[in-house]
């Protein structure tokens, strides 16, 4: 008998590749056979992804368009339907599993139109719409935190708290040390803006150091990420105030410069959160305004909530009150590291492996229960 087959549902955007990721090597290690469904960014997957058989289909969002565009988005959403369920008639998978976005729609939506086993992971503190609109189709909603708004009426039974997966390399500076603080070592200071750029960092950041006390810039070392556009000014900027900085356009050692940080600076989407409990560092967070129903803010909510970061809105977030606060914190040493043990308490590096496991539950008990006749059981 062969292996049975998982089909991963997702787009192309860091919060939900990251997670399948996280899965799709875990189920691989169990023996399980994957194939990925995904849209035209399927092309930019690497690791473990990119090496899985994948299936391109159409797709088409519809949140903030202009009807013109939303028609336009139906029928791509209808051709996506049409080839999903084809497709999903030739593998017959056990299992189908989403993570959220709109390229995930169709091929969820036929899985719910064909009787196939399905579930849902969701990234947020605010169930996705996406996610909202297939929660009646599918068998589990996985989770990342305790608490999610949005899950519709009746839903609760199927919500599961996972946890958010992380790359390996995350979960290898799990247990690096918090760096040792106190009023004369180096302040390390990480600033990064994810998936959605850095410009609101880039504007207030470099003025808010400026601001702050001599010894405080001299023990400060910052590692910023920054639009290209930017480099060179706010390497001027911290150059004028006396500050040493690592500026970059991207790092791909990340998790290592969190693990090395005594504070980070960024977005609240859900990949950012995950990382900093993962490996327990706290933060300063600034949710995207203009994230689809303020789901980042919810994100940030749960963490200061747990004291392991403080939640400063986009609106707020201006060098003087950026400067006072790190005034503070830097001269609080004991709040830092009890942020940073907090963080890591909120954590949950065994994220896949609960997914995983979730995702075996749901094929073992697949009964058909009620009997009705399926596509799959027509097979």
């Amino acid at each position: 008998m062969s292996a049975p087959l998982v089909i991963l549902a997702t787009g192309g955007t860091g919060g939900h590749v990251f997670p399948a990721e996280a899965l799709a090597g875990e189920l691989a290690a169990r023996g399980y056979r994957l194939a990925l469904v995904t849209d035209h960014r399927g092309d930019a997957f690497s690791g473990i992804l990119g090496d899985l058989e994948t299936h391109r289909i159409r797709a088409g969002g519809i949140a903030g368009k202009k009807v013109i565009d939303i028609i336009h988005s139906g029928s791509e959403l209808a051709i996506g339907l049409f080839q999903a369920r084809a497709l999903l008639r030739r593998l017959v998978p056990q299992l189908v599993i989403g993570f959220g976005g709109y390229a995930s729609v169709p091929t969820m939506l036929a899985a719910g139109l064909g009787g196939y086993a399905a579930a849902i992971h969701e990234q947020n503190a605010v169930l996705g719409r996406a996610n909202r609109m297939l929660a009646s189709r599918v068998k589990k909603i996985a989770t990342c935190f305790d608490n999610v708004a949005g899950v519709p009426e009746g839903m609760d039974t199927k919500v599961v708290c996972t946890g958010m997966p992380v790359r390996p390399a995350v979960i290898a500076c799990r247990d690096t040390p918090y760096p040792e603080l106190d009023d004369d070592s180096p302040l390390h200071l990480l600033v990064f803006g994810g998936s959605q750029g850095a410009r609101v960092l880039s504007d207030v950041v470099p003025h808010a150091v400026g601001r702050l006390g001599g010894h405080l810039k001299q023990r400060l070392r910052i590692t910023q990420q920054c639009r290209s556009e930017d480099l060179d000014s706010i390497r001027d900027e911290y150059a004028n105030a006396g500050v040493a900085a690592e500026l970059g356009i991207f790092f791909d050692d990340l998790p290592k410069r969190i693990g090395a940080s005594h504070l980070v600076i960024g977005r609240s989407g859900a990949s950012t959160v995950a990382e900093l409990t993962t490996i327990g560092r706290p933060a300063i967070l600034i949710p995207y305004p203009s994230a689809t129903d303020d789901h980042q803010s919810g994100n940030a909510h749960a963490i200061d909530e747990a004291g392991g970061g403080w939640l400063i809105n986009e609106a707020a977030f201006t060098p003087n009150a950026l400067a006072k606060r790190l005034d503070s914190l830097f001269g609080l040493p004991a709040v830092l590291q009890r942020s940073a043990a907090n963080a890591r308490a909120a954590g949950r590096p065994e994220a896949a492996i609960n997914l995983a496991n979730l995702v075996s539950g749901i094929i073992l008990n697949d009964t058909n229960d009620n009997g009705a006749t399926s596509e799959r059981a027509a097979e």
